[in-house]
């Protein structure tokens, strides 16, 4: 990966936090728990998702930064979302759990020398994991949540 590569992947990971906010913006509070489209998380199961997810990723980082060969555990999402009662707990905590971590994570990504980049461990999933690796999946995860809230938001408005 090229630094302007990185580059780019840095700004739209540390944008993440204000896009999930945007998504956010004009959505019924009373409806955040609504399942408009079957099968599919809530905006709030997202947003909850989001904030455990990036607490989990943002030690991901740092024990690729520290650790010699590290292994990455994976976790089950489905069952944070039902262990951690995704449906029934507001989401302010977590949207500001997201944002701590974004941001911390941020300063440090910023700081980074090309033998930190350099620097893997082993996904107990997916095998070799870099801090490339990392970067490439946590720049589109808010992205990605933010634009399943729009679309759950134009499900509620149909």
């Amino acid at each position: 990966m090229s630094k302007d590569e990185r580059k780019k992947l840095i700004a739209q990971y540390a944008a993440g936090f204000d896009e999930v906010r945007s998504a956010l913006e004009g959505f019924p509070p009373s409806k955040l728990g609504a399942h408009p489209i079957p099968g599919k998380w809530s905006a709030q199961d997202i947003v909850h998702h989001l904030a455990d997810s990036e607490m989990t990723s943002a030690i991901r980082l740092r024990r690729l930064l520290v650790e010699d060969k590290p292994v990455i555990h994976g976790y089950d999402q489905d069952a944070f979302a039902a262990k951690l009662h995704y449906g029934e707990r507001e989401i302010g905590p977590s949207l500001d759990a997201l944002r701590a971590a974004r941001a911390t994570t941020v300063q440090l990504l910023e700081r980074m020398t090309e033998a930190d980049w350099s620097r893997e461990g082993t996904h107990s999933e997916s095998g070799r994991y870099t801090a490339e690796d990392w970067l490439r999946i946590y720049a589109a995860h808010a992205h990605n949540h933010a634009a399943q809230i729009r679309r759950l938001r134009d499900h509620l408005a149909d």
